[in-house]
C-alpha cells in the first residue's frame, strides 16, 4: 500500500510526536544523523529548528502517513537564504521509518518530493546530502540525483569512523 503525503501539514501535537518517533527509530537503525543509542530529547531540539524554519517561512515540511495513518517518512524543503541562490532548495531528513524500507516508499518520498519542488515556482534542482558508506548515494542515483561534491572524512560517526559527505543534485529542468 502507498503512503498519503502531505505538504505543508498542520503542525499538531500528534503531528510532532510522530516526526519525532520516526527520527528517533531511523536514528536507532543509523540513519537521520544521530548515531545510536538516541533518545526522543535528542532529537526534539532539531526537530524544533525545523519547526522554527517552517514558522519563518524558510522551510516546508512533506509527510508521509501510512495506511494506519502513522507518520512514516517525512522530507523537510529549505530554501536558500542567499539571493543567489534562491533557484534550488535543500532536502533535509529524509526518511522512511525502517519498518516500511524495501517498499518503494523511499522512491515514492523522493518523487513527492521532486512533485512539490516542481509546484514551488521557480524552484530549479534540489541538494541534499547524506553519509557515506552506507549505499545511501546509490539509491538517490537510482531515483535520479547526481552525485555533485564529496568531503572525505566529514562525518565522524565514531572515534575512528569517519564517513564522507556525499552532495546529490537532482536538477529539475
Amino acid at each position: 500500500m502507498a503512503l498519503t503525503f502531505t505538504l505543508d501539514p498542520a503542525v499538531t501535537p500528534e503531528l510532532r510526536d510522530g516526526i519525532l518517533d520516526l527520527w528517533t527509530d531511523v536514528s536507532e537503525a543509523g540513519g537521520a544523523g544521530f548515531v545510536p543509542p538516541v533518545r526522543r530529547e535528542a532529537v526534539r531540539p532539531e526537530l524544533v529548528k525545523h519547526f522554527v524554519a517552517m514558522a519563518e517561512g524558510r522551510a516546508r515540511l512533506l509527510v508521509g502517513h501510512d495506511e494506519e495513518g502513522t507518520v512514516a517518512a517525512t522530507a523537510f524543503f529549505h530554501f536558500n537564504t542567499h539571493r543567489l541562490m534562491t533557484h534550488w532548495v535543500w532536502l533535509y531528513t529524509v526518511m522512511v521509518h525502517p519498518r516500511h524500507q524495501g517498499k518503494g516508499y523511499g522512491r515514492e518520498l523522493l518523487a513527492a518530493a521532486e512533485g512539490a519542488a516542481r509546484g514551488m515556482g521557480g524552484i530549479e534542482a534540489i541538494r541534499l546530502t547524506c553519509r557515506g558508506g552506507l549505499g545511501l548515494e546509490r539509491f538517490y542515483g537510482s531515483c535520479g540525483y547526481k552525485e555533485v561534491g564529496r568531503v572525505p572524512a566529514a562525518i565522524r560517526v565514531a572515534p575512528g569512523d569517519d564517513r564522507d559527505d556525499v552532495i546529490m543534485l537532482l536538477p529539475l529542468s
